[in-house]
């Protein structure tokens, strides 16, 4: 029994002070899984950004073309801010920033992979239910 408790508390340790998690469920596909500030930055983007939308939610159907239209723009904005700020830089004789491990384009493309699943099946995709 005290080997279980030292596993858990390895296991606690590891993930103290953690953030909630968003699972995004749909009868189209499996589900998928976000830490918080992940799924927060996906939700705003589509505009469900309101405090109910962020603790659970729907996107219709009807919406999902617009939700991916709004994720792949802002992915576009995001990497061309980016080149800005490395352009910038080096016509400042500046070495560029280092680039993000993982940027939006990686942080949202499992959600739109979902999203475009979902259209073709005309399934909705919930959250927090």
């Amino acid at each position: 029994m005290s080997g279980m408790r030292t596993l858990q508390k390895r296991y606690e340790g590891a993930y103290a002070g953690s953030t909630m998690i968003y699972k995004f469920k749909s009868k189209a596909t499996g589900d998928l899984i976000m830490l918080q500030p992940n799924g927060e930055a996906i939700l705003k983007i589509i505009g469900k950004a309101d405090a109910e939308q962020l603790r659970r939610g729907i996107v219709l159907p009807e919406e999902l073309e617009g939700a991916i239209r709004a994720l792949q723009a802002a992915v576009a904005d995001e990497e061309q801010a980016r080149a800005m700020l490395v352009q910038q830089a080096l016509a400042d004789g500046q070495t560029p920033p280092p680039a993000p491990t993982l940027g939006l384009r990686q942080r949202s493309l499992p959600f739109i992979q979902m999203a475009q699943r979902c259209l073709a099946e005309k399934k909705e995709i919930v959250w927090g239910v």
